[in-house]
C-alpha cells in the first residue's frame, strides 16, 4: 500500500503552528474533517482516546496519532510539519516536529496495521526525515512521503 493511497496533497501542512500537543491534534483534526467530510470533534475525540492508551510519539522528533472511525469508509492521512517542535510525551523525551495522522475505518485491521507500519518506516528513515525537516513546500513535502522507496516498497 503506498502511501498515495492514505495521502492527498490537500492534507499535507508544511508549517502548522501548533505550541502544545492538543493544539497539533486539534488543528490536526480540523485539517481532516475538512477533507473527510467527518465531524471534526468526532475525529479529535479518537485522537485523544488513542493517546490515553499512550504516546504516539515514536521518537525521533516523529508522531503518529491515529485512531478509527465508524464511518469512515477508507484509509486516510494528513502529514504536518511543524513550524517549532512541541512536547509530545514521546517515548524517548524529545519534542516532535513531524506528525502524519492516520486514521481508518473501524473494520479496516491489517490494513490499518500496514498503513501504520509504512509511515514509520518512511518516517524512521533519517535520510527522509532530513528532507521532510528542510522542505516547506507542501508540493514538495507530498512528493517526499508518496515516492520515496520506503513508501512504495511492499
Amino acid at each position: 500500500m503506498p502511501l498515495t493511497d492514505v495521502l492527498t496533497p490537500e492534507a499535507v501542512l508544511p508549517a502548522l503552528k501548533a505550541s502544545s500537543k492538543k493544539q497539533a491534534l486539534q488543528d490536526l483534526a480540523e485539517q481532516a474533517a475538512k477533507l473527510s467530510g467527518l465531524p471534526e470533534r468526532e475525529i479529535f475525540d479518537a485522537l485523544l482516546q488513542r493517546e490515553r492508551l499512550g504516546s504516539t510519539g515514536i521518537g525521533n522528533g516523529i508522531a503518529i496519532p491515529h485512531g478509527k472511525m465508524a464511518k469512515l469508509d477508507r484509509l486516510f492521512g494528513v502529514f504536518a510539519r511543524l513550524e517549532k517542535p512541541i512536547d509530545f510525551e514521546s517515548l524517548d523525551g524529545e519534542p516532535v516536529d513531524l506528525i502524519f495522522l492516520l486514521l481508518a475505518p473501524e473494520g479496516a485491521g491489517a490494513d490499518h496495521l500496514k498503513a501504520l507500519s509504512r509511515v514509520a518506516r518512511s518516517l524512521r528513515d533519517p535520510a527522509i526525515a532530513q528532507k521532510l525537516r528542510k522542505t516547506k513546500d507542501a508540493d514538495a513535502l507530498f512528493a517526499l512521503l508518496t515516492q520515496s522507496p520506503t513508501a512504495s516498497a511492499a
